[in-house]
């Protein structure tokens, strides 16, 4: 007779904690890997659109389970303990969210990084960027709601929801209609190296396909030119900035 394999006994409460962790990180690596197949074998935007259709679903069907699970409920397809929380406290959620997210950035860095050497490294962030990019901006323009040419004001107000939004200071300057000049004036890992007396992490290969890329995808009609990126000299009121004009 066969036996059913089962752990159930043999886990301390200790040991099913850190499978329960491992297997939610499980979930997210098989979303990024149907995402990245789907890309593969039917292209870029055919896959940001899938990708919008499966979390949906996805993310109603897993929170409905976890509300019965954990007793909370969901009211208009969020948490509940979500929109009862303070408005200091969602504030306060994206902040360190934002940090996370940069975090793990700077993680998977340094882990191709002293292993593979610096050139892999930045071939890789560079990489990612060309697809992280312009999968942002796809997502800032659903839950923006903008159309599919947002112009020179969708931009603006897309950038005020990138991640890096919420942890560095950045500033946007009108040089007319279909023109605008962003500036990165406080950024979080170069201000870290300058405090640590480092030069500059050069960023600006990546720089150029993340704002380009992200621009496109709110608008494809708008071009993008770098004013400055180190390693490129720069003043001290910003760090890098770009250009963005629209071109009919």
């Amino acid at each position: 007779m066969q036996n059913n394999v089962t752990w159930d006994d043999r886990l301390s409460n200790e040991e099913l904690s850190k499978l329960a962790i491992d297997m939610f990180h499980r979930i997210v690596i098989h979303h990024a890997l149907w995402f990245n197949e789907v890309r593969h074998q039917l292209g870029f935007q055919e896959a940001l659109k899938t990708l919008d259709t499966a979390f949906q679903k996805s993310f109603s069907t897993q929170m409905k389970r976890f509300a019965k699970l954990f007793g909370f409920e969901m009211e208009k397809g969020i948490p509940k303990p979500l929109l009862d929380m303070s408005r200091e406290k969602l504030l306060e959620l994206l902040t360190n969210t934002s940090i996370n997210w940069l975090a793990n950035d700077g993680i998977w860095f340094q882990a191709v990084e002293f292993k593979h050497g610096m050139n892999d490294a930045k071939r890789c962030n560079d990489s990612c960027w060309t697809k992280f990019s312009p999968f942002e901006a796809d997502s800032i323009k659903r839950f923006l709601g903008l159309p599919e040419k947002a112009g020179i004001e969708g931009l603006k107000q897309a950038l005020q929801f990138r991640m890096y939004a919420r942890i560095n200071v950045q500033s946007i300057i009108d040089e007319g209609p279909n023109s605008i000049v962003f500036q990165m004036n406080d950024c979080r890992v170069q201000a870290a190296r300058k405090r640590q007396g480092l030069e500059d992490y050069p960023c600006k290969s990546a720089g150029l396909v993340e704002y380009s890329q992200f621009a496109k995808t709110i608008d494809p009609r708008i071009q993008t030119e770098c004013i400055g990126c180190p390693p490129d000299a720069h003043p001290e009121e910003w760090f890098c900035a770009w250009r963005f004009t629209l071109v009919e």
